[in-house]
């Protein structure tokens, strides 16, 4: 899903090769598709709680009654508190009406939100998955069904047709599951948590203008867990910035409207930085000898300085102009290299995982009848576990390489320590975290 720029920061992770097994961000997301809901049954709305008086006489379930007295309560002015505000911001009394009347608390959004993933999953895995070939042959078939509306959003914004599919396919499996919550239940939901309140109430009053707006019905606007809506997975923050009314029909409807959908996310990559004249990236062969520790996301000069230093496409035809272009190494010295570039980057605004923007641009080149990945994976490698990975960033600290704070997530900091060490010890500075790396961390100095 596009990710809220103005409302927080993720964590950079442009070289990481290893994704959690589902992970969860700021806002999200799930790299190809919406989550199912967790079968965890919904505390009823608080209006349906409130509407039975106590002489009825009527029954409530033991687990009913608890969640009543827990967190319905608290819930409830939690929403009152929000309502508040959000008349002072100019929501109109009756958009409230019709946002709350219904609203219901969902433990299963609460519990998505606090999981995380005890196992990672190699970039090759993700990508078997991911871009696998009936999403290719499908998303073959959607770019032929879709191609007038497509072209049209690519011409207007310069993003090509098979990069706005190929999300399209990432973030909903081509509109077949963009989640079924309503987003003004799970984002008050989210809200009166609190670990994200601050967060949550903003995309949550977004939502309310959208509402307002009359854009889509409160009924039908649903999407993911962490209130991404629609068939590319937009926040209500982004909506508000980027969706269009392509059809002209007087609404932005990024649910049952392709020419809105594919509209609104060129716009997205557009506003976020997408060169049109320059590809996404390319897989790359280096030279025998080459200092992997070149490929490093600080590291970003022109795709003529990468020919000087001996690298070449993988067809043997020049590399395409780029102008701050990056070398990516995603499984360590021994796997596939990347020269990716701004577009690149640009993907990463829509969701900032390495291998999720890696997938959206083999997609894309494989919708277009272009090849996929030919250099070989090291499928003999194991991916460390999240705990692994923590005990790697501690070893690093205290043997004097500085990875930041241990917390199983290999960002730019993690990388630098790991090459500072490899250069130590004569090792190819990849950066790239294996169990053998880890054990000759964990041994006596």
């Amino acid at each position: 899903m596009p990710l809220p720029r103005p409302l927080f920061t993720l964590r950079p992770s442009i070289l990481t090769p290893l994704v959690l097994a589902w992970a969860v961000s700021g806002c999200t997301t799930r790299p190809a598709a919406p989550p199912p809901n967790v079968p965890t049954a919904a505390i009823p709305a608080i209006s349906a709680i409130s509407a039975v008086p106590a002489s009825t006489g009527a029954s409530v379930a033991p687990e009913t009654a608890s969640a009543t007295a827990t967190t319905l309560t608290p819930f409830a002015d939690w929403v009152r508190d929000f309502r508040a505000g959000a008349r002072a911001a100019g929501i109109t009394e009756a958009t409230l009406q019709n946002a709350f009347a219904d609203v219901t608390y969902l433990p299963q959004v609460v519990e998505r939100d606090r999981s995380q993933a005890e196992f990672t999953r190699s970039v090759w895995d993700y990508l078997d998955r991911t871009v696998s070939p009936g999403r290719i042959a499908a998303g073959q078939l959607k770019l032929e069904q879709v191609r007038a509306q497509a072209e049209a959003a690519s011409a207007q914004y310069g993003v090509p047709s098979p990069i706005l599919v190929a999300i399209w396919g990432m973030e909903s499996n081509y509109g077949s599951n963009y989640g079924d919550l309503s987003v003004i239940d799970a984002l008050a939901t989210l809200g009166f948590d609190g670990r994200r309140e601050r967060w949550a109430r903003a995309e949550l009053l977004a939502a309310m203008k959208i509402l307002q707006n009359g854009d889509i019905r409160r009924k039908q606007m649903i999407g993911s867990w962490a209130g991404a809506m629609g068939q590319t997975q937009f926040l209500p923050s982004n909506f508000l910035a980027y969706a269009v009314d392509a059809d002209g029909d007087g609404r932005r409807d990024i649910w049952s409207s392709m020419a809105d959908v594919l509209a609104s996310t060129a716009n997205f990559l557009a506003g976020s930085g997408w060169q049109a004249r320059e590809p996404w990236g390319l897989e790359v062969r280096l030279p025998s000898g080459f200092d992997v520790g070149r490929a490093d996301t600080r590291l970003r000069q022109s795709s003529a300085r990468w020919v000087a230093e001996g690298v070449q496409s993988m067809n043997g035809m020049a590399l395409p102009d780029m102008l701050d272009a990056t070398l990516m190494l995603p499984a360590g010295a021994r796997g596939p290299a990347f020269l990716v570039g701004a577009n690149f980057r640009t993907i990463l605004r829509y969701n900032n995982s390495t291998s999720y923007a890696l997938a959206v641009g083999l997609l894309a080149q494989q919708l277009a009848s272009g090849p996929g990945v030919l250099a070989s994976w090291p499928r003999d490698l194991e991916p460390l576990t999240r705990a692994q990975l923590q005990d790697l960033q501690s070893a690093l600290n205290r043997r004097g390489f500085d990875s930041g704070t241990p917390d199983g997530l290999i960002g730019p900091a993690t990388r630098a320590g790991i090459r500072a060490y490899q250069r130590s010890t004569g090792l190819p500075a990849d950066g790239y975290p294996t169990p053998d790396l880890l054990q000759d961390l964990q041994r006596t100095p």
